[in-house]
């Protein structure tokens, strides 16, 4: 560490007050700041998170609060995790396992928690409540969600666009088609795709399920009554 601030006089060093990590961080920062490579003029998004960086070296910095704490590695990708038992059911996602099975059909499922909620549509059982309107749900994350829509809480904002949303999970799509391109719903009849499933691909799935569209349809002439 004491090289990097070795000045070109011979013998002459230079004494750093911050710590290790603290000190080389700084150091590389300064690096990226005179570096200027392809990858400047791109967006760089987490796949954790969505943030966006313009550089690679900064979200590859930023990864790293994600893996803070995480010791069990997955050999199949580069995800980490901190407790074992979820790096197991993480690993279930490559070998295909589900050794939890619903009862009441045949449905299974990788790890237990998915297996409890998925119960509750045959017994009807809907725990969660809200104190606002009374609604109730299977799970409580989806109550968790519908308390924003009295609260109009939306904390994730995209930070190119500044379109807010109440689940990061809806941020991270939304960038991710809008931003990037991306379009992963393909027509089975044509080779057209498109970024949204419900309101594009269906809507355009009518085009093929009805003979002709509206417009197109010729009827003859109307015969009066004489």
């Amino acid at each position: 560490h004491e090289e990097l601030h070795i000045k070109k006089k011979k013998n002459t060093v230079f004494f750093c007050w911050n710590t290790f990590i603290g000190c080389c961080l700084s150091f590389a920062n300064s690096v990226n700041v005179k570096m200027k490579t392809e990858s400047d003029e791109k967006s760089h998004i987490c796949k954790e998170c969505g943030k966006i960086f313009n550089h690679l070296s900064q979200v590859k910095t930023h990864m790293r609060s994600h893996t803070i704490g995480k010791r069990f590695s997955c050999k199949e990708c580069d995800k980490t995790f901190s407790q074992k038992f979820n790096l197991n059911i993480h690993v279930r996602t490559h070998t295909g396992e589900k050794p939890f099975s619903c009862t009441e059909c045949d449905k299974s499922f990788n790890n237990p928690k998915s297996l409890i909620p998925h119960m509750r549509i045959h017994t009807g059982e809907k725990p969660f409540c809200c104190k606002e309107c009374d609604k109730r749900f299977k799970e409580l994350g989806h109550l968790k969600r519908h308390m924003k829509t009295h609260t109009g809480e939306k904390p994730f904002s995209c930070t190119l666009c500044n379109t807010r949303f109440t689940q990061r999970s809806s941020l991270k799509t939304h960038i991710v088609r809008l931003h990037t391109g991306e379009k992963p719903y393909s027509c089975k009849e044509c080779d057209k795709s498109f970024s949204d499933l419900f309101s594009r691909l269906k809507s355009h799935m009518k085009t093929h399920t009805r003979e002709k569209p509206l417009e197109d349809l010729r009827i003859g002439p109307i015969l009066k009554d004489t």
